[in-house]
């Protein structure tokens, strides 16, 4: 699936534009590898590293979704899978 429809199908981002705008500034990777356009592919086991609200999320992908549903579905289909950490890089004291 490609990486834009996958990120607007899970609700991470609203529109498969802000996706690709997103995916445009060349900070999103799929298992370390840099994005270099919003149709390159994610696959279930994937990892994929992208910047958002001023977070770096890191998320494995579980299940390809097959549509753009509620919430619950489109959580079920990824996890989070280190605690999100701010893109400035400094760290959090607690």
């Amino acid at each position: 699936m490609r990486v834009d429809k996958f990120l607007f199908m899970i609700r991470l981002i609203k529109s498969r534009t802000q996706a690709q705008e997103l995916l445009a500034q060349g900070r999103t990777r799929i298992d370390g590898r840099r994005v270099e356009k919003p149709s390159d592919e994610v696959r279930v086991g994937s990892v994929v590293a992208l910047p958002l609200r001023g977070k770096v999320r890191v998320l494995r992908v579980l299940a390809l979704p097959a549509r753009r549903g509620p919430a619950p579905e489109a959580q079920a289909c990824y996890e989070e899978i280190v605690e999100a950490s701010p893109v400035d890089g400094t760290t959090d004291p607690a």
